[in-house]
């Protein structure tokens, strides 16, 4: 476990992250943060592409599943219906606990568990602390159009510097 901000792998898109990506590196959980890393905010369900890449992820035997921040009521669930996958809400990222419970939950060790999401101070600092490997995804869209949007805007700019260093370290994009 280790205070970083530097991620271990980086993609522009989460559907770039392959099965043959985390199995090659004998990573069969993939811990998934939802909003603005698998879809947007206002969407309210995952797209078709995104449930073509969630079958091929269960198909090859990874496991996905959710541990998100979000407070909304439904969302995360609805995803996760519509994937068939489980999730932990109001998860406190960067708080390692929702982590250790989806450990728990789906019974894997740290070493087979990867942590994916757009936010070093939340998901990949989280991963970090969590001891499993961190993978940060550009963020979907940048619009502040509300202070809490602003707000966000600003951390991601402070985020900068982690970002690039991440890019150096590893930055693929699937074929």
């Amino acid at each position: 476990m280790s205070f970083s901000l530097v991620a271990d792998h980086a993609f522009r898109r989460l559907i770039d992250v392959s099965p043959e990506f985390l199995l090659s590196r004998n990573i069969d959980l993939l811990l998934l943060d939802l909003d603005n890393t698998l879809a947007p905010y206002d969407e309210p369900l995952p797209s078709e592409e995104t449930v073509a890449w969630a079958s091929e992820m269960r198909a090859a035997g990874v496991t996905l599943f959710f541990v998100s921040n979000s407070h909304r009521p439904g969302r995360v669930e609805a995803f996760a219906e519509k994937l068939d996958i489980g999730w932990i809400t109001d998860a406190g990222k960067p708080s390692p606990k929702a982590v250790h419970r989806a450990l728990e939950i789906c019974a894997r060790p740290r070493e087979r568990t990867a942590l994916a999401g757009d936010q070093i101070f939340t998901d990949i600092l989280c991963a970090g602390l969590s001891g499993i490997t961190g993978i940060l995804i550009t963020p979907i869209t940048f619009r502040p159009l509300k202070l809490s949007n602003i707000l966000r805007a600003l951390r991601y700019v402070g985020e900068t510097p982690f970002r690039l260093l991440c890019r150096n370290k590893t930055w693929r994009s699937r074929k």
